[in-house]
């Protein structure tokens, strides 16, 4: 039986260099890179390759998009070595817009992503498609009601998935157990695996970066769907772009481990101040919350007589559910929170 206990280790220092992490080690990575063309990524980019700063100092919008995707491909490659067979990776970007030499364009960060990762042999799945919710009271873009010169807004991101060697493997008794007991709602299966995803965004103004004014980080239910759908309790989660922590929330409200790397110094405090600083009592509503809204949904389902009958039953939770294969789903809340220099490790408990 997997561990009641998971770790979660804060790295700070170059994405790709995680030489620490072995071959095949990882089951999961979720992450949202600096995303190249975005004005306030420039400088922290250029600090890894100078020619980046040259290129824009052109005004040579390609030589800089490709430089800095250049540097992405690094990550990307040590993502590949540490995933294992059948393993998942989710990768958050958004596509750029950019004036350059008084010529707007689009530079398609998302497009280029998938190749780099199908050159490294990994296989792109069905993507998804993140609407952002915005509050712009217009929405177009460019000459307005007059044709031939307005271009659409750009009101999405992209969250590419990727899997390493075909699907994943699981061969013993107690991994054929773990993954029954990481199952989810078939309600929640039906949200999740949409393709497209209406989430709203986050806080993004952080104070005392040298490098950037915003975290772009991701809403936690982004990085909370996607370790609930790709990955089992106990398995590991790797984020090489941690920012502000959320991938780590993510995981300790989800029974798993994690390993995240920063290349800002300053976001060690900021990763380790908003796990500390997040009350375990609002990790653990928000694992009880979905045991809470699926008996709201049985209910309902019972209460319409047109549904056929609810024919499975859950014995950890006392109560129905749609298909066999959640009746050995368990989830787990969080009973203590303890730091030890750059980790984190977190001990839980059945809900009863």
């Amino acid at each position: 039986m997997y561990s009641s206990t998971t770790t979660h280790k804060i790295i700070i220092g170059a994405a790709q260099k995680m030489k620490q992490l072995q071959d095949n080690s990882i089951e999961l990575v979720v992450t949202s890179p600096p995303y190249p063309m975005i004005e306030m990524w420039d400088e922290i980019l250029a600090k890894q390759n100078p020619k980046i700063a040259t290129a824009l100092a052109k005004n040579d919008g390609a030589a800089a998009f490709e430089l800095m995707h250049l540097e992405l491909d690094k990550v990307w490659a040590e993502v590949t070595r540490v995933l294992i067979p059948g393993g998942f990776a989710c990768i958050n970007v958004g596509d750029a817009t950019r004036t350059i030499n008084e010529t707007f364009a689009l530079y398609p960060s998302h497009s280029r992503i998938i190749n780099a990762f199908q050159k490294l042999g990994i296989q792109n799945l069905p993507n998804i498609l993140w609407r952002k919710q915005t509050n712009a009271p217009n929405k177009f873009m460019g000459s307005g009601m007059l044709p031939a010169g307005a271009y659409v807004t750009l009101e999405h991101e992209w969250i590419l998935i990727f899997r390493k060697n075909g699907k994943r493997q699981f061969k013993t008794d107690s991994e054929k157990l773990r993954r029954k007991n990481s199952s989810f709602f078939w309600e929640e299966r039906n949200v999740w695996f949409s393709d497209l995803w209406d989430l709203k965004g986050t806080k993004q103004k952080i104070d005392n970066s040298e490098t950037r004014k915003r975290s772009a980080a991701y809403p936690f239910e982004l990085p909370y769907r996607l370790i609930n759908m790709y990955s089992l309790q106990g398995d590991t989660v790797l984020d090489p772009f941690l920012g502000t922590g959320t991938t780590t929330l993510a995981a300790i409200a989800s029974q798993r481990n994690s390993v995240g790397y920063d290349i800002d110094p300053i976001f060690s405090n900021i990763i380790f101040s908003n796990i500390e600083n997040t009350p375990i009592t609002s990790l653990n509503l928000i694992i009880k919350n979905r045991i809470e809204q699926h008996k709201k949904f049985v209910e309902e389902r019972n209460a319409d007589v047109k549904k056929d009958a609810i024919k499975h039953y859950n014995e950890h939770f006392k109560m129905q559910v749609m298909t066999s294969q959640e009746t050995n789903m368990k989830l787990n809340e969080i009973k203590a929170l303890q730091r030890n220099d750059n980790e984190i490790e977190i001990v839980y408990k059945e809900i009863n």
